[in-house]
Parts: structure tokens; C-alpha cells; sequence
């Protein structure tokens, strides 16, 4: 248990390194160092023209990934970014990734409505789905116990016409590695609010896959299912929603910093 635990916080701390790296790389140097499986399906997906709606576990330096395909392909990326404290690391971040190339939007009233104008102009936009915060949820099961999800990303898929694609970003020596799954089906078979149900649940599916694939990898550093809160010190508790996750409203999980 202690070499995972200190697995986690070793890649923890890559991803950081990472973030603090990319802006000094060349486009050659970003490209070299980063591989993929699937990058097709997203290639497949935007000749739709409806957007495509990256699903991601906290795995890895998605950033890396998202300046990859404005550099490689020339994919225009869009990410939603939660308020951070202090206000500095929030704009910094901002500015990371405004300089990698991506639209950035900051969660608040109108991030559904900017949400969706990204996806109108077809973009690839980030959304990390693995943790539930604010907003609607979805109770699904999740690594043999239930918990919520958030809503979102089934929500602005089945709104939209957005293809839904399972993505995750691996460290791998010498820098990521990207694997795309196969497109979650959303499409409408009776109310709203049970079509995001059922969209929801094959998400939390796609994500275990993708988590089980490097589970040491994976950042979620907060309480995310019931028996965690259970279990937390009252101020673990009581401080549980407030970190750099970037899980929010929009979606319950606002592509935001890496936490």
C-alpha cells in the first residue's frame, strides 16, 4: 500500500512538472513526446462537425495531449476551468493554457451556454469526468460501490449531437501517452433525464477501464465515494469540494487543474 500511495504523489508531481515544462518545449519536442492509441476516433468524430466531448479520468498532463492535437492535427481544443484559490494559481493556470492553444472558459452562469458555442465550432473540448461536485449527478456504480458522477458530459452530448469519446493521458519515460476509447452511444430513447442516466453509467464503465489501466496514475485526491466521507476527519470533510480538481457545475467535472 505505501509504494502506491507513493506511486500516486510521484505522478502527481510529474504532472506538475509537466505543466511547468510545456510552455518552454518546442512544437517538435511536444510532438516527440507524445504517443497515442485511437487518435482516429477524434479525427472520425469532428467530421460530424458537432464537437467532440473529451471524457477524462485525472490521469496524466491532459494539457500535454490538448497542445498535441493543435500542434499534430490542428484540432482547435476548448476546456472549462474552475475558480482556484488563490486567485493567482487560477489565473496562471488560465494563461498556461490559453498559451498552449486552447479556449479557455471559466465555470460560472454562462459556461453551459460558452460550452456549447465551443462545440458549435467543432472543437474538442476537455471535460473531467470522474469526480462529482457541484450540480446534477448521476448515481452510478464506480469501482464496486455507488457513487455520483457528474451530468454533464452526457448532458451536452445528447443536447448537442457532440460525439462523447473516453480519453485518458499516461506518463510514460520521456513523456504521455494518449488512449482514445470507442465513442459512448448518446442518443435519445426517452426523457431527457434518463437518457443522461443511462449515458452516464457506459461513461463510469469507460473510465474504469481507462483508470485500471495505470491506477497509480490516477489523481483523484479527494473523498469520491460515500464511505470516504464516512471515514475523513471533519476537516478533511469539510474541505473535500475545494481543491484544484477542476470538478464543477457545468459539468461536475470542469476541465480544470489537476488536483
Amino acid at each position: 500500500m505505501r509504494r502506491s500511495v507513493d506511486a500516486v504523489f510521484a505522478s502527481y508531481a510529474d504532472y506538475y512538472f509537466h505543466s511547468f515544462r510545456l510552455p518552454a518545449m518546442t512544437p517538435d519536442q511536444v510532438i516527440a513526446g507524445f504517443t497515442e492509441e485511437g487518435y482516429e476516433l477524434i479525427a472520425e468524430a469532428r467530421e460530424a462537425g458537432n464537437g467532440v466531448i473529451m471524457a477524462m479520468p485525472h490521469l496524466g498532463s491532459w494539457e500535454w495531449a490538448a497542445h498535441w492535437l493543435t500542434l499534430r492535427h490542428q484540432v482547435p481544443v476548448g476546456c472549462v476551468v474552475e475558480a482556484l484559490e488563490p486567485p493567482e494559481l487560477f489565473e496562471w493556470y488560465r494563461g498556461l493554457r490559453a498559451s498552449l492553444g486552447m479556449k479557455v472558459v471559466g465555470l460560472g452562469p454562462s459556461a453551459g451556454t460558452e460550452t456549447m458555442a465551443m462545440l458549435r465550432e467543432n472543437r474538442a473540448v476537455c471535460l473531467p469526468s470522474d469526480r462529482h461536485v457541484g450540480g446534477a449527478g448521476v448515481e452510478v456504480e464506480f469501482f464496486g460501490e455507488r457513487t455520483t458522477l457528474p451530468a454533464g458530459p452526457a448532458t451536452l452530448a445528447l443536447r448537442t449531437g457532440a460525439v462523447l469519446l473516453p480519453i485518458a493521458v499516461y506518463d510514460h519515460p520521456g513523456g504521455c501517452h494518449g488512449v482514445v476509447r470507442p465513442a459512448v452511444p448518446a442518443v435519445r430513447e426517452g426523457r431527457l433525464r434518463d437518457d443522461v442516466a443511462r449515458v452516464t453509467r457506459l461513461l463510469a464503465a469507460e473510465l474504469e477501464v481507462l483508470i485500471s489501466r495505470a491506477p497509480e496514475q490516477w489523481h483523484l485526491l479527494q473523498p469520491n465515494w460515500p464511505t470516504d466521507r464516512e471515514h475523513a476527519a471533519p476537516d478533511d470533510a469539510a474541505t473535500a469540494g475545494g481543491s484544484p480538481a477542476g470538478t464543477g457545475g457545468l459539468s461536475g467535472g470542469a476541465a480544470g487543474d489537476h488536483d
